[in-house]
Parts: C-alpha cells; structure tokens; sequence
C-alpha cells in the first residue's frame, strides 16, 4: 500500500509500529485463568513494543503538522525493548500474582485460527508475520528520543491490563 501512495507524490508519513501492549488483552482470560500467556516468539526475543495511545499521539500531531513534504516512516517504539520473560517479570510485579510465558509452536497457533474459522490465506499472513518477528523484524529501527514513546509497559499493566485480569 505504501508503494501505492508513494506513487501518487502525495506528502504522506506512514507510522511503522511494532506489536502492541494491547495485543495482551487478548489473554486477559488466560492471565485471570491459569496465570499463563502465549505467543510463538523466543522467551528472550527482546523487541520494542508500544502503547495504541502513543501511536494515535503521534498520529494526531502528524496530522495537525502541514510543514512536512516528501514520503516517510515515523516509528513508535515504545520506551525499551522488553521479552516475553521480561513481560511476564512486570505482570506479576503489576498484577501481584505469578504471570509466566508460555511458547506456543506455530503449527498450534495455525491449528487454533483456522478452528476459529478464519481464512487460510489471513492465517498465513498472521504466521509469518509472527516468524519474522521472531527472526528480529521489530528490531530493524533503532530506538532514539524521536522515536520513543512515553507509556511503560509497568504503566500500561497498571491502567489497562490490571482492570482488566482483575474484574
């Protein structure tokens, strides 16, 4: 898509965005549950993550900037990069009570999203996206103060996964 607006010489900046803190909402039932999430990605695979308020911040103020010309990339990385380990630490910090990662195999991870009736080709697209993630994908961007975004994952627990675990 962005090959496609490039050819248009419109001025556009496209926010390229690693994985989401919300993306762990979708475990919330499992955290409350059995204490557990999952993904397919290394224990220790540190990689940026961000909150979806930073993103839209940096969306906003794109949009109210009219100065800027030209074709680019605006990452939000978060405040640092962080494992699944790392992640699991802070919940059970946040949470008071032990939260731990589990490894999910990719062919588990297919079997699941078809059974949920989703489309071979989309469930494809989700495993390799998730296998280059855990090839390093997120990690192509280095992290400076024009690039990072403010919320911490110990501050999103806090706001947004707790009540969310807890209820």
């Amino acid at each position: 898509m962005d090959d496609l607006l490039a050819k248009t010489g419109v001025a556009y900046r496209a926010l390229a965005n690693p994985s989401f803190f919300e993306n762990l909402l979708e475990e919330a039932d499992s955290i409350r549950e059995r204490g557990v999430f999952t993904d397919v990605v290394d224990a220790d695979r540190k990689a940026p993550l961000t909150a979806v308020a930073d993103i839209a911040a940096v969306a906003a103020r794109l949009l109210l900037d009219r100065s800027w010309t030209g074709i680019d990339n605006v990452p939000v990385l978060g405040p640092q990069d962080l494992s699944p380990h790392d992640l699991a630490r802070i919940m059970t910090e946040q949470l008071g009570r032990p939260v731990r990662y589990e490894r999910q195999p990719l062919e588990e991870l297919r079997t699941t999203l078809v059974g949920y009736g989703l489309d071979e080709a989309f469930v494809q697209g989700i495993a390799d996206m998730k296998q280059a993630k855990d090839s390093g994908l997120d990690a192509g961007v280095t992290r400076t103060a024009a690039t990072a975004s403010p919320t911490t994952f110990q501050q999103w627990c806090a706001q947004t996964l707790k009540p969310a675990v807890l209820s």
